[in-house]
Protein backbone atom coordinates (compact mmCIF):
# COMPACT_ATOMS: atom_id res chain seq x y z
CA UNK A 1 0.00 0.00 0.00
CA UNK A 2 1.26 3.45 -1.20
CA UNK A 3 1.70 6.33 1.17
CA UNK A 4 -1.55 8.03 -0.67
CA UNK A 5 -4.09 9.39 1.85
CA UNK A 6 -7.29 6.98 2.56
CA UNK A 7 -10.73 8.68 2.21
CA UNK A 8 -13.38 7.99 5.13
CA UNK A 9 -16.65 8.15 4.17
CA UNK A 10 -18.69 10.37 7.31
CA UNK A 11 -21.77 11.62 8.17
CA UNK A 12 -21.69 15.51 8.98
CA UNK A 13 -23.34 15.38 12.59
CA UNK A 14 -20.88 15.80 15.11
CA UNK A 15 -21.43 12.19 16.45
CA UNK A 16 -20.23 11.01 13.36
CA UNK A 17 -17.72 12.95 12.70
CA UNK A 18 -16.49 11.92 16.10
CA UNK A 19 -17.12 8.04 15.90
CA UNK A 20 -15.32 7.98 12.56
CA UNK A 21 -12.21 10.66 13.65
CA UNK A 22 -11.59 7.50 16.32
CA UNK A 23 -11.95 5.29 13.44
CA UNK A 24 -9.16 6.92 11.41
CA UNK A 25 -6.74 7.40 13.95
CA UNK A 26 -6.83 3.17 14.64
CA UNK A 27 -7.08 2.47 10.67
CA UNK A 28 -4.01 5.39 10.45
CA UNK A 29 -2.23 3.07 13.01
CA UNK A 30 -2.60 -0.03 11.58
CA UNK A 31 -2.02 0.78 7.77
CA UNK A 32 0.60 3.89 8.33
CA UNK A 33 -1.33 5.56 6.04
CA UNK A 34 -2.99 9.12 6.68
CA UNK A 35 -6.58 9.16 6.80
CA UNK A 36 -8.77 12.18 5.73
CA UNK A 37 -12.54 12.35 6.63
CA UNK A 38 -15.30 13.21 3.31
CA UNK A 39 -18.07 14.51 4.85
CA UNK A 40 -21.34 13.34 3.15
CA UNK A 41 -25.09 14.70 3.80
CA UNK A 42 -27.28 11.75 3.87
CA UNK A 43 -31.70 12.03 3.33
CA UNK A 44 -31.69 11.09 7.08
CA UNK A 45 -29.68 14.71 7.92
CA UNK A 46 -31.80 16.67 5.98
CA UNK A 47 -35.17 15.51 6.46
CA UNK A 48 -37.46 17.03 9.08
CA UNK A 49 -39.98 14.52 9.44
CA UNK A 50 -39.95 11.47 11.91
CA UNK A 51 -37.55 8.94 10.95
CA UNK A 52 -40.09 5.61 11.18
CA UNK A 53 -42.63 8.00 7.95
CA UNK A 54 -39.46 8.08 5.82
CA UNK A 55 -38.66 4.08 6.28
CA UNK A 56 -35.85 4.62 8.73
CA UNK A 57 -33.78 1.84 6.78
CA UNK A 58 -31.45 2.97 5.21
CA UNK A 59 -31.95 6.83 5.30
CA UNK A 60 -28.31 8.06 6.96
CA UNK A 61 -26.51 5.16 4.96
CA UNK A 62 -27.75 4.97 1.28
CA UNK A 63 -25.56 8.40 0.16
CA UNK A 64 -22.46 6.90 2.32
CA UNK A 65 -22.95 3.67 0.23
CA UNK A 66 -23.33 5.07 -2.87
CA UNK A 67 -19.80 6.93 -2.58
CA UNK A 68 -18.00 3.93 -1.90
CA UNK A 69 -19.66 2.48 -5.02
CA UNK A 70 -18.49 5.14 -7.40
CA UNK A 71 -14.98 5.28 -5.24
CA UNK A 72 -15.26 8.69 -4.04
CA UNK A 73 -13.67 7.23 -1.05
CA UNK A 74 -12.50 4.45 0.39
CA UNK A 75 -14.37 3.21 3.08
CA UNK A 76 -17.35 4.60 5.51
CA UNK A 77 -18.12 4.38 9.03
CA UNK A 78 -21.70 3.75 9.96
CA UNK A 79 -23.44 3.58 13.20
CA UNK A 80 -23.90 -0.20 12.97
CA UNK A 81 -28.02 0.32 13.88
CA UNK A 82 -28.47 2.47 11.31
CA UNK A 83 -27.43 0.09 8.51
CA UNK A 84 -30.26 -2.46 6.54
CA UNK A 85 -29.80 -5.87 7.15
CA UNK A 86 -29.65 -6.86 3.69
CA UNK A 87 -25.64 -6.21 2.22
CA UNK A 88 -25.02 -5.22 -1.24
CA UNK A 89 -22.69 -7.67 -3.02
CA UNK A 90 -20.29 -5.05 -3.73
CA UNK A 91 -19.24 -4.25 -0.40
CA UNK A 92 -18.39 -5.81 2.59
CA UNK A 93 -18.62 -4.91 6.57
CA UNK A 94 -14.16 -5.45 6.83
CA UNK A 95 -14.60 -5.09 10.52
CA UNK A 96 -16.90 -4.42 13.45
CA UNK A 97 -15.10 -2.89 16.70
CA UNK A 98 -15.50 -3.80 19.83
CA UNK A 99 -18.65 -2.77 21.26
CA UNK A 100 -19.14 0.41 23.41
CA UNK A 101 -22.34 0.26 25.72
CA UNK A 102 -25.38 -0.43 24.09
CA UNK A 103 -27.60 0.80 26.72
CA UNK A 104 -30.04 3.82 26.36
CA UNK A 105 -30.07 6.50 28.75
CA UNK A 106 -32.24 9.18 30.33
CA UNK A 107 -31.29 12.79 30.41
CA UNK A 108 -33.64 14.67 32.76
CA UNK A 109 -34.15 17.90 34.28
CA UNK A 110 -33.28 18.25 37.95
CA UNK A 111 -31.20 14.76 37.87
CA UNK A 112 -34.28 13.09 37.64
CA UNK A 113 -34.23 8.75 37.14
CA UNK A 114 -36.92 7.64 35.31
CA UNK A 115 -38.87 5.91 37.56
CA UNK A 116 -38.46 9.23 39.53
CA UNK A 117 -40.23 11.99 37.18
CA UNK A 118 -43.33 13.43 37.51
CA UNK A 119 -47.00 12.04 36.66
CA UNK A 120 -47.33 12.91 32.68
CA UNK A 121 -43.57 13.81 32.23
CA UNK A 122 -42.93 14.33 28.78
CA UNK A 123 -40.09 12.06 27.27
CA UNK A 124 -38.75 13.08 23.90
CA UNK A 125 -37.82 10.27 21.24
CA UNK A 126 -37.59 9.78 17.72
CA UNK A 127 -37.91 5.13 18.34
CA UNK A 128 -40.66 3.77 17.97
CA UNK A 129 -38.60 0.86 20.28
CA UNK A 130 -38.32 3.43 22.87
CA UNK A 131 -41.43 4.24 22.98
CA UNK A 132 -42.61 1.04 23.22
CA UNK A 133 -40.91 -0.25 26.26
CA UNK A 134 -40.82 3.03 28.09
CA UNK A 135 -44.71 2.63 27.45
CA UNK A 136 -44.92 -1.13 28.48
CA UNK A 137 -42.51 -0.81 31.71
CA UNK A 138 -44.58 2.49 32.55
CA UNK A 139 -48.08 0.52 32.46
CA UNK A 140 -46.35 -2.46 34.66
CA UNK A 141 -45.30 -0.38 37.27
CA UNK A 142 -48.16 2.21 37.27
CA UNK A 143 -45.85 5.33 36.28
CA UNK A 144 -47.78 8.01 33.70
CA UNK A 145 -45.64 9.57 30.96
CA UNK A 146 -46.29 10.77 27.87
CA UNK A 147 -43.82 9.66 24.92
CA UNK A 148 -43.11 12.26 22.74
CA UNK A 149 -41.84 12.46 19.05
CA UNK A 150 -38.36 13.88 18.27
CA UNK A 151 -35.82 14.61 15.82
CA UNK A 152 -32.72 16.49 16.05
CA UNK A 153 -28.80 15.61 16.93
CA UNK A 154 -28.13 15.36 20.81
CA UNK A 155 -27.62 19.12 21.43
CA UNK A 156 -31.23 19.44 20.17
CA UNK A 157 -32.55 16.60 21.60
CA UNK A 158 -30.97 17.84 25.63
CA UNK A 159 -31.55 21.66 25.05
CA UNK A 160 -35.42 20.19 24.49
CA UNK A 161 -34.67 18.89 28.62
CA UNK A 162 -32.66 22.47 29.49
CA UNK A 163 -35.42 24.93 27.87
CA UNK A 164 -38.14 22.74 29.73
CA UNK A 165 -40.01 21.75 26.96
CA UNK A 166 -39.67 18.14 27.66
CA UNK A 167 -38.97 16.58 31.13
CA UNK A 168 -36.65 14.10 29.92
CA UNK A 169 -35.14 12.82 26.25
CA UNK A 170 -33.83 9.19 25.43
CA UNK A 171 -30.57 8.94 23.91
CA UNK A 172 -27.92 6.20 23.45
CA UNK A 173 -25.37 5.72 26.26
CA UNK A 174 -22.59 5.19 23.45
CA UNK A 175 -23.25 8.48 21.26
CA UNK A 176 -22.94 10.37 24.49
CA UNK A 177 -19.49 8.73 25.49
CA UNK A 178 -18.01 9.48 22.00
CA UNK A 179 -18.95 12.40 22.10
CA UNK A 180 -18.03 13.30 25.61
CA UNK A 181 -21.21 13.66 27.35
CA UNK A 182 -21.91 10.91 29.47
CA UNK A 183 -21.74 13.18 32.58
CA UNK A 184 -25.25 14.42 31.60
CA UNK A 185 -26.16 11.03 31.72
CA UNK A 186 -29.32 10.81 35.00
CA UNK A 187 -30.13 7.41 34.61
CA UNK A 188 -28.51 4.48 32.49
CA UNK A 189 -31.61 2.09 31.64
CA UNK A 190 -31.40 -1.25 32.48
CA UNK A 191 -31.46 -3.55 29.82
CA UNK A 192 -33.67 -5.43 31.21
CA UNK A 193 -36.09 -1.94 31.45
CA UNK A 194 -35.18 -1.27 27.69
CA UNK A 195 -33.48 -3.87 25.09
CA UNK A 196 -31.69 -1.53 22.67
CA UNK A 197 -31.50 -1.70 18.81
CA UNK A 198 -30.17 -4.63 16.97
CA UNK A 199 -26.22 -3.53 17.06
CA UNK A 200 -26.66 -0.22 19.09
CA UNK A 201 -23.12 0.34 20.27
CA UNK A 202 -21.31 -1.24 17.41
CA UNK A 203 -19.64 0.96 14.21
CA UNK A 204 -19.41 -0.74 10.91
CA UNK A 205 -16.80 -0.09 8.65
CA UNK A 206 -17.99 -1.04 5.20
CA UNK A 207 -15.32 -1.17 1.84
CA UNK A 208 -15.65 -2.21 -1.04
CA UNK A 209 -15.60 -6.00 -1.65
CA UNK A 210 -12.80 -6.21 -4.51
CA UNK A 211 -10.58 -4.44 -2.56
CA UNK A 212 -9.05 -7.20 -0.67
CA UNK A 213 -6.17 -5.58 1.05
CA UNK A 214 -8.21 -2.83 2.66
CA UNK A 215 -10.27 -5.60 3.61
CA UNK A 216 -7.56 -7.30 5.39
CA UNK A 217 -5.73 -4.05 7.49
CA UNK A 218 -9.29 -3.05 8.65
CA UNK A 219 -9.78 -6.28 9.50
CA UNK A 220 -7.76 -6.05 12.20
CA UNK A 221 -9.97 -3.75 14.23
CA UNK A 222 -12.68 -6.57 13.95
CA UNK A 223 -14.03 -7.71 17.47
CA UNK A 224 -14.95 -11.44 16.71
CA UNK A 225 -17.23 -11.54 19.78
CA UNK A 226 -19.16 -7.79 18.76
CA UNK A 227 -19.88 -9.23 15.12
CA UNK A 228 -21.50 -12.35 16.46
CA UNK A 229 -23.24 -10.31 19.00
CA UNK A 230 -24.42 -7.99 16.42
CA UNK A 231 -24.76 -10.82 13.80
CA UNK A 232 -26.94 -12.59 15.77
CA UNK A 233 -29.23 -9.24 16.57
CA UNK A 234 -29.83 -8.05 12.71
CA UNK A 235 -30.31 -11.90 12.06
CA UNK A 236 -33.13 -11.31 14.53
CA UNK A 237 -34.35 -8.37 13.00
CA UNK A 238 -34.07 -9.77 9.22
CA UNK A 239 -36.36 -12.50 10.33
CA UNK A 240 -38.98 -10.65 11.45
CA UNK A 241 -38.75 -8.31 8.52
CA UNK A 242 -38.62 -5.03 10.60
CA UNK A 243 -36.34 -2.23 9.47
CA UNK A 244 -34.09 -0.41 11.92
CA UNK A 245 -37.39 2.34 12.63
CA UNK A 246 -39.30 -0.92 13.50
CA UNK A 247 -40.32 -1.25 17.44
CA UNK A 248 -37.36 -4.20 17.71
CA UNK A 249 -35.28 -4.29 20.40
CA UNK A 250 -32.11 -7.25 20.80
CA UNK A 251 -29.02 -7.62 22.63
CA UNK A 252 -27.02 -10.37 22.24
CA UNK A 253 -24.60 -10.90 25.41
CA UNK A 254 -21.84 -13.51 26.25
CA UNK A 255 -22.20 -15.44 29.44
CA UNK A 256 -19.10 -15.76 31.47
CA UNK A 257 -17.76 -18.35 33.88
CA UNK A 258 -14.96 -16.47 35.76
CA UNK A 259 -13.36 -15.29 32.73
CA UNK A 260 -14.29 -17.97 30.02
CA UNK A 261 -16.79 -17.15 28.17
CA UNK A 262 -19.73 -20.23 28.30
CA UNK A 263 -22.75 -19.29 26.17
CA UNK A 264 -24.42 -16.29 24.53
CA UNK A 265 -27.54 -15.11 25.30
CA UNK A 266 -29.97 -13.21 22.92
CA UNK A 267 -32.88 -11.72 23.81
CA UNK A 268 -35.76 -9.85 21.76
CA UNK A 269 -38.75 -7.70 22.02
CA UNK A 270 -41.28 -6.29 19.78
CA UNK A 271 -44.23 -4.13 20.95
CA UNK A 272 -46.94 -1.41 20.21
CA UNK A 273 -45.83 1.63 20.60
CA UNK A 274 -48.48 2.21 23.32
CA UNK A 275 -47.03 -0.31 25.26
CA UNK A 276 -50.05 -2.11 25.61
CA UNK A 277 -49.00 -5.84 23.70
CA UNK A 278 -44.91 -6.82 23.92
CA UNK A 279 -43.57 -10.26 22.90
CA UNK A 280 -40.59 -10.93 24.38
CA UNK A 281 -38.61 -14.14 24.39
CA UNK A 282 -34.66 -14.95 25.18
CA UNK A 283 -32.56 -17.93 24.50
CA UNK A 284 -29.15 -19.17 25.43
CA UNK A 285 -26.88 -21.57 23.34
CA UNK A 286 -22.90 -22.06 22.96
CA UNK A 287 -21.26 -18.94 21.73
CA UNK A 288 -21.74 -18.99 17.85
CA UNK A 289 -18.16 -19.73 16.09
CA UNK A 290 -19.45 -19.00 12.64
CA UNK A 291 -21.36 -16.38 10.48
CA UNK A 292 -24.65 -19.24 10.32
CA UNK A 293 -24.44 -20.21 13.41
CA UNK A 294 -24.83 -16.70 14.55
CA UNK A 295 -27.44 -15.92 11.95
CA UNK A 296 -29.05 -19.27 12.86
CA UNK A 297 -29.63 -18.30 16.84
CA UNK A 298 -31.41 -15.25 15.71
CA UNK A 299 -33.72 -16.61 13.14
CA UNK A 300 -35.05 -19.45 15.65
CA UNK A 301 -35.68 -16.22 18.43
CA UNK A 302 -37.16 -14.80 15.38
CA UNK A 303 -39.78 -17.76 14.39
CA UNK A 304 -40.47 -18.23 18.14
CA UNK A 305 -41.54 -14.32 18.83
CA UNK A 306 -43.36 -14.80 15.06
CA UNK A 307 -45.18 -17.73 16.70
CA UNK A 308 -46.62 -15.58 18.81
CA UNK A 309 -48.04 -13.25 17.26
CA UNK A 310 -44.94 -10.53 16.93
CA UNK A 311 -45.58 -9.38 13.40
CA UNK A 312 -48.96 -8.05 14.04
CA UNK A 313 -47.70 -5.92 16.82
CA UNK A 314 -44.61 -4.09 14.16
CA UNK A 315 -47.07 -1.95 12.17
CA UNK A 316 -46.21 -2.13 8.78
CA UNK A 317 -43.42 -4.80 8.33
CA UNK A 318 -40.34 -3.95 5.99
CA UNK A 319 -40.52 -4.75 2.41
Amino acid sequence: MSEKALRLGTRRSKLAMAQSGQVADAVSQVTGRPVELVEITTYGDVSREQLAQIGGTGVFVTALREALLRGEVDFAVHSLKDLPTGQPEELVLAAIPQREDPRDVIVARDALKFTDLPRGARIGTGSPRRMAQLNAYARAHGLDIEAVPIRGNVDTRIRYVHDGELDAVVLAAAGLNRIGRIEEVTDFLSVDTVLPAPGQGALAIECAADNADLIAALGELDDPFTRVAVTAERSLLAALEAGCSAPVGALADLLADGHVVKEMRLRGIVGTTDGSRTVQLSTTGPVPETYDQAMALGRELAAEMLAQGAAGLMGERAQ
